[in-house]
């Protein structure tokens, strides 16, 4: 199994999901925003969870995504599983080539990714929303995204708008 930083913002945007499982779908722009990743870079993560059914997409105006089963029936090597490159077999720079030196390894690194898949899918995904909620994760209320907005009122100050107003403010007046 490989491990790289897809499947790390793969796993971040599920807890988000797991988190907000009850708000409805989520929007990839808001979870981008909250977790400082880029918005093209969490569509190509999502078009491979939705693939492998373990997200559902709604579209329209409030539409997003969400779980497509439980958090607890989905495990963190699904996820990962997901994401990660079928072709690229083994860990991140693990040699690829069937020399000498490889064969020597070999075993090592088929039983240390064998271990690694095996401690992954014994991590559901709802330990991981549970872990979150337990340190105080807390999940802001979502404003409704329907209907119209009214136009915001201008802010309006007392304060001087340029520098020879401010200046002018601060000299004794003559």
């Amino acid at each position: 199994m490989r491990l790289s930083t897809k499947g790390r913002f793969a796993v971040t945007a599920m807890i988000d999901l797991g988190l907000r499982e009850n708000a409805g779908p989520v929007s990839l722009a808001d979870i981008a925003v909250r977790h400082q990743i880029s918005l093209s870079y969490l569509e190509q993560v999502f078009s491979r969870l939705r693939q492998c059914a373990l997200v559902e997409s709604t579209r329209g105006p409030g539409g997003g995504y969400s779980l497509a089963r439980s958090a607890a029936a989905i495990s963190v090597a699904d996820i990962i599983g997901a994401v990660e490159d079928k072709r690229s077999g083994g860990l991140a720079g693990e040699p690829r080539k069937a020399d000498a030196a490889a064969a020597m390894t070999a075993e090592l690194w088929a039983t240390l990714s064998a271990q690694m898949v095996a401690h992954l899918q014994s991590i559901s995904l709802q330990s991981l929303v549970s872990e979150q909620r337990a340190k105080g994760v807390q999940i802001e209320s979502r404003p409704a995204r329907r209907g119209v907005y009214k136009k915001p009122e201008p802010l309006r100050t007392t304060a001087p708008n340029s520098v020879f107003a401010l200046g002018s403010t601060l000299l004794p007046s003559r």
